[in-house]
């Protein structure tokens, strides 16, 4: 499967969760991008409405609820 890159900016704070996610797979070698791969490859891949659930992230970060 071919690979596509595009460059993003995160809060400090999802920074410092996947650096622990990162440490936590050290037997892995696992990258930031590796991990932050697989975290989206999980969402994806699962039963949810994808669109509703990234909807109402979005609207709850801005209202700075979440």
């Amino acid at each position: 499967m071919a690979k596509a890159k595009f460059g993003i900016a995160v809060d400090e704070e999802i920074v410092q969760e996947v650096d622990k996610l990162v440490a936590e797979c050290d037997d892995l070698g696992a990258s930031r991008s590796e991990i932050v791969e697989a975290i989206l490859t999980a969402f994806i891949q699962s039963n949810s409405d994808h669109a509703k659930q990234v909807r109402e992230v979005i609207i709850r970060k801005r209202k700075g609820t979440l």
